[in-house]
């Protein structure tokens, strides 16, 4: 192994658990809290897994989001293709980001999430008493995980639920494509769905999200295609972090029996448990990928103008100067102090609903099945990790 190797090791880089990082990433954070690693590419970028460092620079005007530049860091192969080096909001600066983002934020308001509760508990409770209509065992990705974003997020946008199949594969292969052509055919697709749906809308505005939306082009503020591509980044958001993250957490909490109990017995709330199922799970290595616009000098270093910079969600979790025994799973810890959702002006936009679901899934699994287990053993279970996203195929579980 070279010393150019050493000192920029591979990222990002498989895991080895689920929830857990790879060895390697500890490694990297002991040496302090931003160093160099090596994209894909062969492209060196800067990686934070300090807490307070990413949220120091996170916050920084001379970071720039706009994937359009070659200067930004495309994290795997198939990332590369048009339609995700372009999708908006997410990959958008100020004044553009700002604009999209005012017209967007009454939407996942707290207030607006709180007021969906209703029809998400009737959601979870109705996936599971088709659970256990179907009877033990039961994969819980295909039968609960997957369900939840989707028909939360159909009501939302005014999508067809029928139509589930095809817009959680599409979502899929945007976000895990095997391949930029497999990525770029992805979008097309979704993009010719969505495309049908606001011209609907706009013909005849129902009381959805993208029939409110569509409000904006009448007025001038938003275009057609705008709207399209803005269903889109929320369908796909809506859809990929929380449908992975449920059966991720699921079996962290079989591999921790007393906090599952604690979660069981209602020792720990569920609003307070999926903080640290938030902090400990997060499905993405990274909570921010930028480019430096301008030099930065931050602990010592000048991060140098052009420069790519990636901050990880998986260690900056786990700093222990954040946390106590930041890899122990804790339910009762109580802390928001974690980056899963970014931070600064791209912090999670549906945050809000996400933990919403998150909330009444966790609630409503371990008080209809308390005797949960898995059904299989766990050198069994096939982990996927495509691209950046981490995995579960299936889940079979018992009760």
């Amino acid at each position: 192994m070279s010393a150019s190797s050493v000192e920029a090791p591979s990222f990002p880089v498989r895991r080895s658990c689920p929830y857990q990082p790879p060895d390697v990433y500890r490694e990297i954070s002991t040496r302090g809290p931003i160093n160099q690693v090596t994209l894909w590419d062969d492209r060196r970028v800067w990686l934070i897994t300090g807490y307070a460092e990413a949220r120091r620079l996170l916050a920084d005007e001379r970071l720039s989001s706009d994937r359009s530049y070659d200067a930004y860091p495309t994290m795997a192969p198939h990332l590369g293709a048009p339609a995700a080096r372009k999708l908006v909001l997410v990959g958008e600066d100020p004044p553009v980001h700002h604009h999209h983002r005012r017209l967007l934020n009454p939407e996942f308001s707290l207030k607006h999430a709180r007021a969906l509760r209703p029809d998400i508990e009737r959601i979870v409770n109705g996936l599971i008493d088709r659970i256990e209509e179907l009877g033990s065992p039961a994969d819980l990705v295909e039968h609960f995980a997957a369900p939840i974003p989707s028909l939360v997020m159909s009501a939302l946008l005014g999508i067809p639920y029928e139509d589930h199949a095809f817009f959680q594969t599409a979502t899929a292969g945007v976000m895990q494509g095997r391949d930029p052509e497999h990525t770029e055919a992805s979008a097309a697709e979704l993009v010719r769905y969505l495309d049908r749906l606001v011209t609907a809308q706009e013909r005849k505005p129902d009381e959805n999200l993208v029939g409110r939306l569509v409000a904006h082009v009448e007025s001038g503020e938003l275009t057609h295609d705008e709207v399209v591509q803005l269903a889109m980044v929320l369908l796909i958001a809506g859809l990929e972090t929380t449908s992975s993250m449920i059966p991720i957490s699921v079996l962290a909490l079989l591999e921790h029996p007393e906090q599952l109990a604690a979660l069981r017995d209602g020792v720990v709330p569920a609003a307070i448990a999926i903080e640290e199922l938030l902090r400990i799970t997060a499905v993405t290595d990274f909570a921010g990928v930028r480019w430096i616009t301008d030099d930065i000098e931050i602990d010592g270093l000048v991060l140098k103008a052009g420069d790519g910079l990636v901050v990880s969600s998986t260690m900056t979790n786990r700093d222990d100067r954040v946390h106590a025994e930041p890899y122990e799973v804790d339910l009762a810890r109580a802390s928001r102090q974690h980056l899963t959702f970014g931070y600064g002006i791209h912090q999670c936009l549906g945050q809000n609903l996400a933990r919403l679901q998150l909330e009444i899934a966790f609630e409503t699994l371990v008080r209809r099945l308390p005797g949960l287990r898995l059904a299989v053993p766990s050198e069994e279970l096939v982990m996927r990790r495509t691209g950046t996203m981490q995995s579960v195929e299936r889940l079979p579980v018992a009760w």
